[in-house]
Formats: structure tokens, C-alpha cells, sequence
């Protein structure tokens, strides 16, 4: 299996860290910023949306990371990192679709101006680091309900996609709330394979 996409994005990332979770050597191959644009034809024959990453296996394509973080952990039976009952599947499947719905929105904006350097208006960015912290704060509460892991006493995938989320809360040049359970939860985090090289490696 190949992974389309540069290491310094957070989405591919995940998919790496997933892999790594599940003792599975990905080839990596570099696109985006810096490499080979995703918007040439090659690529978008692939995915039409021109983003990364895109995974290939065999004949088989797929994007959307959180997708390919699922699609990887099916094939290699891993049910407790996507479990197979349909309740304890579906509130692992709730948070990592909130990582990427609500979380992602809320703090695209300060991370685009504040990191990324694109142009935004001051209220604007203090609007999305507000955001931010307010739905940080929501998984934070949800951690110290668990009082482990995001679902439970187990690591799953939703683990992986909001590790990632919470390295970038924590590393970004904002004003942040303290959040106890959330600090915890990313030390232990921090023991497992991979998080060094894919989640706690300075990348933003």
C-alpha cells in the first residue's frame, strides 16, 4: 500500500499513525507544498478534490483520512481500534467525524492566520480561538468521563484522529484554557508506537 501526501500534514499524519498502530509499513510518497502539487492531473485522477492524502491499494483508491484510517484498521481485523458491534463502532465513528466537522472548523481560522500566515481579521481570529477552546473543552470533559480514552477504557481510532487535533491545540501560538484531562490523556498517549515520529515531532 502507498500514502500520497507530505508528512508535515496533520491528515496524513493520522493515516501514518494509524499504520504504525497496526504494525503496517505504508510507502510514503510526498505531495502537497513543496512537492508535487495535488492539483495536477495525475493526482486529481485520483481524488478530484485535489487534497491529501490519498491512499492506494493495489487497484483500490481512497481519501478522506479519517476513511483511510478505518478502511486500514478493517482490513487488518483491528477491532479495538474500530470495534464491530454496531454501538461501540458508532460512538468511535461519532468522535472522529466531530474531529472533523466541528473540531477542524472551529479552529481553522486562527491556525490559518496565526500559523500559516494567511490573512484574517483580528475579531475573526479571536472568534475561532475562542471556538477552539470551547470545543477542547468539550473533549475535555468527555476524558474525564472516561477517565482513559475518548470512548472508553480502550485506544481506538478516535484516539488517533483527535491526538493529533489536541498536539496541534496545545503547540499553536494561542491564549489556551487549562484542561487537565486532556493533558493527561496526551501523556499517555505520548507510550504509544509512533506517536514520536507522527504526532509529538513539533510538526504543527
Amino acid at each position: 500500500m502507498k500514502l500520497l501526501g507530505r508528512l508535515a500534514s496533520i491528515n496524513v499524519r493520522k493515516v501514518m499513525w494509524t499504520a504504525a498502530q497496526l504494525g503496517l509499513a505504508l510507502e510514503r510518497e510526498d505531495w502537497g507544498p513543496g512537492f508535487r502539487s495535488p492539483k495536477e492531473p495525475e493526482y486529481l485522477a485520483l481524488n478530484p478534490n485535489g487534497l491529501i492524502p490519498v491512499l492506494i491499494d493495489g487497484d483500490f483508491v481512497l481519501w478522506e483520512s479519517n476513511t483511510i484510517c478505518r478502511y486500514l484498521a478493517t482490513q487488518r481485523y483491528a477491532t479495538t481500534l474500530l470495534p464491530t458491534e454496531a454501538r461501540s463502532r458508532a460512538h468511535v465513528e461519532q468522535w472522529m467525524d466531530w474531529q472533523a466537522g466541528e473540531l477542524n472548523n472551529s479552529w481553522r481560522v486562527a491556525f490559518m492566520a496565526l500559523v500559516r500566515g494567511q490573512p484574517a481579521a483580528p475579531d475573526a481570529v479571536e472568534a475561532s480561538v475562542a471556538n477552539w477552546n470551547r470545543h477542547m473543552t468539550m473533549l475535555d470533559a468527555q476524558l474525564a468521563k472516561t477517565g482513559a480514552y475518548v470512548c472508553g477504557d480502550t485506544f481506538t481510532l478516535a484516539d488517533v484522529v483527535l491526538g493529533l487535533s489536541a498536539q496541534r491545540w496545545q503547540n499553536a501560538p494561542i491564549a489556551r484554557v487549562e484542561l487537565p484531562a486532556v493533558a493527561a490523556w496526551l501523556r499517555r498517549l505520548s507510550h504509544r508506537p509512533g506517536f514520536a515520529e507522527y504526532v509529538g515531532n513539533g510538526m504543527p
